[in-house]
């Protein structure tokens, strides 16, 4: 049996992830707000405050990951969470910056469910490969995972439902139900290219 020797991602590697990956979820975001749509996660969090108060999703990201990066340090080391700040804060510059430089016209709602979870996963899988992350609820359930041994997975997936759920009382149903269309696709890109094993780069 032979076994490939594993390697860890360069500097330069892990600068090009946090810097594209941010962007490719930022797309994701801007075509979830303009079919007045949302996700799951702490971004999920951002678009109800948003939709709630009209504040920048950017502004509201940076706002509501702040109270985790100490977690992160405690719970992921400092690699992790020096990465993950970047990424945040490139998602939320990102996202103020897209609407400016892309104009969307005759957006297709369950086209941008999919195809925005369809890039949320990707970008998603990214940072997961290069041990960062788009921190918030993130953090947490890694955190819950290594010191109560609760699923990461599925405290993930509670969130995310919890999330959508209260989504009905500022969003009208269809626009729930594309929402949870649009998480779902994001899970199946994640559950099908993420196994623990098959990754050979660390």
């Amino acid at each position: 049996m032979t076994h490939t020797k594993r390697l860890n991602h360069n500097f330069f590697e892990d600068a090009q992830a946090i810097l594209v990956a941010p962007l490719i979820f930022a797309f994701a975001v801007m075509l979830f707000r303009e079919a007045g749509l949302l996700t799951g996660g702490t971004v999920g969090i951002a678009f109800l405050a948003h939709y709630l108060s009209g504040w920048s999703i950017g502004s509201l990201l940076i706002a509501i990951n702040l109270p985790f990066y100490g977690l992160a340090l405690r719970a992921m080391g400092k690699a992790f969470t020096i990465k993950t700040f970047l990424a945040v804060g490139l998602l939320a510059l990102y996202t103020e910056l897209l609407p400016g430089l892309i104009q969307v016209q005759g957006l297709n709602r369950l086209f941008a469910a999919v195809m925005g979870g369809f890039l949320a996963g990707i970008s998603l899988l990214m940072l997961i490969r290069h041990k960062a992350s788009l921190g918030g609820l993130g953090i947490l359930v890694i955190h819950l995972q290594n010191t109560r041994g609760w699923r990461a997975g599925k405290l993930q997936m509670a969130a995310d439902c919890i999330i959508l759920l209260a989504a009905i009382f500022i969003r009208d149903p269809l626009s729930v139900g594309l929402s949870i269309v649009g998480a779902l696709a994001l899970n199946l890109v994640i559950a099908v290219n993420h196994k623990a094993g098959r990754y050979m780069g660390t």
